[in-house]
């Protein structure tokens, strides 16, 4: 709990506490010298967070990523959800529009309402296209923001609102987008699963938060989403 404290502290400071960067930025294998000599002006990786992006060598960075990635993960064997592989068909609750039933067990991309606007607005502003990438346990899937947005605007992605846990063990409602993995790419597929252990957290009144930590695990990209990088690799050059 220190630590997280300390992070937002420092981010605060940095005058970067209420904005929204995406959490990955992704470049070409070309690029890596250049990107890694960057990267230690900045003063590391563990520096990059708290780094405006009006820093020279951020700049730059920026100039050469193909893309950034917004991550999601689920604690849930994806293909194992009890409606994994129902098809989409009109449905009255979407007023005709395609979709599964009400209440369907599916592996879902999250966009949270909070985030829509500032992921967007940083889009613009750098001309990195934004993707959401969302990992579950067996099975990853992504979706470019712009397709996620047409989604919602024509009514076929609706809100609902969801109850989140803070690792204080406060919890908040936020609205969010649960998008059907059927309008997604494949991102990979686990090859080796990961070791779950129990870890927990403990705050400043000494409550106890428990929760899974992974170790170790591989999970391979699929063709689509490596043909994905390859055209966004190539459209940069």
């Amino acid at each position: 709990m220190k630590e997280l404290e300390l992070y937002f502290e420092r981010l605060e400071k940095a005058g970067l506490g209420r904005s929204k960067r995406p959490d990955v930025l992704i470049f070409a294998r070309s690029a890596q010298d250049r990107v890694d000599t960057l990267v230690r002006k900045i003063g590391g990786l563990s520096e990059l967070p708290f780094t405006p992006e009006d820093n020279k060598s951020v700049t730059d960075l920026l100039q050469m990523a193909i893309l950034a990635v917004e991550c999601e993960n689920s604690l849930w064997k994806g293909r194992n959800m009890p409606d994994y592989g129902s098809e989409l068909r009109p449905r009255k609750w979407l007023g005709g529009k395609p979709g599964l039933k009400k209440g369907a067990v599916v592996p879902t991309l999250i966009l949270k309402e909070e985030d829509r606007k500032p992921l967007q607005a940083w889009q613009d502003a750098n001309f990195i296209p934004v993707h959401i990438w969302h990992i579950f346990y067996d099975v990853a899937f992504g979706i470019s923001l712009d397709r996620a947005q047409e989604l919602i605007k024509q009514g076929l992605i609706l809100p609902n609102t969801h109850r989140f846990q803070a690792p204080s063990g406060a919890t908040t409602e936020k609205v969010i987008y649960k998008i059907y993995y059927h309008y997604a790419y494949g991102v990979g597929n686990t090859t080796q699963e990961p070791e779950l252990k129990a870890k927990f957290i403990e705050d400043k009144n000494g409550h106890i938060l428990p929760y899974i930590h992974f170790e170790g695990g591989r999970m391979d990209l699929s063709t689509d989403a490596l043909q994905m990088l390859r055209d966004r690799a190539n459209a940069k050059t």
